[in-house]
C-alpha cells in the first residue's frame, strides 16, 4: 500500500512538473563582434545567458503546457556600441516555428528582423518585467526586457492563431499594452506609429486592427486547415493554400502596404515553391501568378521554380 502511494505521488509530480511547463523553448544568441574591444566581451555571455534564463523560465500565459509542445524560437541579438558607456544599439532577429501535424516538418511563423533595439546593460543586472509597469524605473534599461517580452507574447500569439480562429487574441492585446506603455526616452524607437512604417506599433496595431480581421483566418487556414491536413490528403492541404493565397490577395488589393502582409511571408518561400511544385500544371501556375504580386522580394523564384 504504501509502494502504492509513492508511486502515486511520484507519478503526480511528474505529471504536474510536465502540465507546467513554460511556454518557449527559446534560444537567444548575442552576437558582439562590433561592440568595441575595450568592453569585456565576458558581458555579453552572461547578457545571453541571462536573455535565454528570462525567456525559457518566466510563465507568459496561464495554459499549461507539455514539454513536447513548447514552441521553437531562436533570438539573434546583432550589438554595436554607442557614445554612451553601457548603451548599446542592436538588431534583433526573431524565427519562431510550428510544427506540422504528424510530421518532424517545422513551419515558420514568424521570421523578423527588428532594427530598433537601444538598451543598457550592466552585468549581472536583473532582468525585470511588469505587465502593469512596462517602462520600469529606467526607460534605457527597461527596454531590454520590454522588446524581449514583447516579442514572446507575439510568438505566443502567432502560434495560437495557428491552431485555432483568434485563438491569439489576449496574446496580441499583451504585445500592445507593452506597445502602449513602452519605455521612452533618447535613442528608444520602435513603438510609435511615427518610428516608422514596420515595427513593433504597426504590428501590434495591425493584428487588432478590425479592419484587418481576416488575416487571423488566413494564419488558422494556412497551418490548421492547409499544412495539418496534408497527412490526411495532400491535394485537400494544397487546395486549401491556393484559397490561403485567394484571400491574401483580396486583402492585399483592399489594404495595401501594410507591415502583416510582408511580415507574413518572410521566411515562407521555400516551403510555399516545395507545396506546390506538386501541384496540378493549372494550380501551379495559378499559385506562382499570385505569390509573384504578394511577396514581391521572391517574385523571381515564384516564376522561375514554379513553372
Amino acid at each position: 500500500m504504501k509502494n502504492s502511494i509513492l508511486l502515486f505521488l511520484l507519478i503526480l509530480s511528474l505529471n504536474g512538473n510536465g502540465l507546467h511547463a513554460q511556454e518557449l523553448n527559446a534560444r537567444v544568441t548575442v552576437n558582439s563582434s562590433r561592440v568595441n574591444n575595450t568592453v569585456n566581451k565576458n558581458v555579453f555571455q552572461t547578457l545571453q545567458n541571462a536573455l535565454n534564463t528570462f525567456l525559457n523560465n518566466r510563465k507568459w500565459t496561464s495554459d499549461n503546457f507539455l514539454p513536447n509542445e513548447k514552441i521553437d524560437c531562436n533570438f539573434l541579438l546583432n550589438l554595436q556600441s554607442t557614445a554612451d558607456a553601457n548603451v548599446y544599439s542592436a538588431s534583433l532577429t526573431i524565427q519562431a516555428a510550428r510544427p506540422v501535424f504528424n510530421s518532424t516538418y517545422l513551419s515558420p511563423i514568424i521570421n523578423f528582423q527588428d532594427e530598433d533595439v537601444t538598451f543598457k546593460y550592466l552585468e549581472f543586472q536583473q532582468l525585470e518585467f511588469n505587465d502593469n509597469r512596462v517602462s520600469g524605473s529606467d526607460p534605457e534599461i527597461s527596454n531590454l526586457t520590454a522588446v524581449f517580452a514583447y516579442y514572446a507574447y507575439m510568438i505566443i500569439a502567432f502560434d495560437y492563431d495557428s491552431y485555432s480562429l483568434k485563438g491569439g487574441n489576449n496574446y496580441f492585446q499583451k504585445a500592445q499594452n507593452i506597445v502602449n506603455n513602452a519605455p521612452e526616452g533618447r535613442g528608444i524607437s520602435g513603438w510609435k506609429a511615427f518610428d516608422g512604417v514596420r515595427n513593433r506599433y504597426w504590428l501590434a496595431e495591425n493584428m487588432l486592427n478590425s479592419r484587418y480581421a481576416i488575416m487571423h483566418d488566413i494564419y488558422y487556414n494556412y497551418y490548421r486547415m492547409a499544412f495539418d491536413k496534408m497527412y490526411e490528403d495532400d491535394n485537400t492541404g494544397r487546395a486549401e493554400m491556393l484559397n490561403v493565397l485567394n484571400l491574401l490577395t483580396s486583402f492585399n488589393t483592399d489594404n495595401p502596404n501594410t507591415m502583416i502582409n510582408q511580415f507574413f511571408f518572410q521566411g515562407k518561400a521555400n516551403e510555399l515553391i516545395k507545396l506546390f511544385s506538386k501541384s496540378p500544371t493549372q494550380d501551379k501556375l495559378r499559385a506562382s501568378e499570385l505569390l509573384q504580386k504578394l511577396d514581391l522580394t521572391n517574385s523571381t523564384r515564384y516564376k522561375n521554380e514554379l513553372k
